[in-house]
């Protein structure tokens, strides 16, 4: 049996020699030009790394989102902007549809050839048909139709005639 080697002691190694893998006193290779050598290191300094000018997924991620925020928010104010709660006393109106539930009043120049209507009385309230026929008749006394608006926190009644050009 015999007994391991002291801790430290390669019993491979040949007197004098260094193991394997540990630096001899000098650098294994020469000096590189345009790479000062340091003095406490044996191999000499690295290089800095260069900046990194990488643009990352996230970055690109959050500012397409945020352009589509502001892209939605644009186009809802530039579609609301004609519509039937923009409306106000005097402003002509078109009508883009034909179904009488959803007739999409759109505000309308009176000089064009759009205008339908002509807008008598606004009128800030939640009506139903008759209660809107009432109001109207208060409000405005030659209206020909009513529309009613309810839902996103703007409930209101138009009290609306033909727009006949003069």
């Amino acid at each position: 049996m015999t007994t391991p080697p002291p801790q430290g002691e390669n019993p491979f190694a040949q007197q004098g020699q260094q193991p394997y893998g540990q630096p001899q006193g000098q650098a294994p290779y020469p000096p590189q030009p345009g790479f000062p050598q340091q003095a406490n290191s044996p191999y000499g300094a690295v290089p800095p790394a260069p900046p990194s000018r990488k643009i990352s997924f996230k970055l690109i991620k959050n500012i397409v989102i945020v352009l589509a925020v502001i892209g939605v928010g644009v186009a809802y104010f530039i579609t609301s902007q004609d519509n039937a709660s923009a409306a106000a006393v005097g402003d002509c109106m078109h009508r883009g549809s034909t179904n009488d539930n959803d007739p999409d009043l759109e505000i309308v120049e009176c000089s064009s050839s759009k205008a339908q209507y002509v807008v008598l009385a606004k009128v800030k309230g939640d009506y139903s048909a008759v209660s809107a026929e009432t109001k109207c008749s208060a409000e405005a006394k030659d209206f020909q139709y009513t529309y009613t608006e309810t839902g996103d926190g703007s409930n209101f009644l138009l009290c609306l005639k033909d727009y006949s050009k003069k």
